[in-house]
């Protein structure tokens, strides 16, 4: 026995059918071009400037310390000699540790605090190997003999007795 059809599902099947002999089933001969996928950017800029230094230390240093701030290059280094001259400047001997290599760019930054532990200034120092048109590097080599460097206070709006170093930029071969 037959069942008759219904008309709204009949409509319903010749619709879906047509939509897709329409957008899916075309006989083409292979040569359109593919329509390209733009990915949606997920990633976030990078900053303009490193973060500012803490406007008061959670526990003040001591007279003379110098202490490194956890970073995402001070793995990859070793400190050594770290003073404070004076107040105004923070010396030291940096050396590469991750590997053996040169370093090409460096910046060391130095916030300086007072006995309450509050900040009077900040200073930077920074590093640009400059190659040779000849490709030979004859600057500082970061595995052996390492890099001097002295952060010198600027604008210092009281007497600084410690010193919080940080490491924003490291780039090594």
């Amino acid at each position: 026995m037959k069942h008759p059809a219904h008309p709204a599902r009949t409509a319903a099947v010749l619709a879906a059918l047509a939509l897709g002999l329409l957008t899916g089933c075309s006989g083409g001969d292979g040569d359109a071009a593919p329509v390209p996928v733009v990915p949606s950017s997920v990633a976030l800029p990078a900053p303009k400037q490193p973060a500012a230094p803490a406007a008061a230390l959670a526990t003040p240093a001591a007279a003379g310390e110098v202490r490194v701030e956890p970073g995402p290059f001070t793995d990859r280094v070793r400190l050594t000699g770290l003073t404070l001259a004076k107040g105004s400047a923070v010396g030291g001997h940096l050396t590469i540790t991750s590997d053996v290599s040169d370093v090409l760019v460096l910046e060391v930054r130095a916030a300086f605090y007072d006995a309450g532990g509050q900040l009077v200034g900040t200073g930077t120092f920074r590093y640009q190997e400059e190659e040779a048109s000849t490709g030979e590097h004859d600057g500082p080599r970061a595995a052996g003999e390492g890099i001097d460097f002295s952060a010198v206070a600027e604008k210092l709006t009281g007497t600084p007795v410690s010193a919080v170093l940080s490491i924003p930029v490291l780039v090594n071969e």
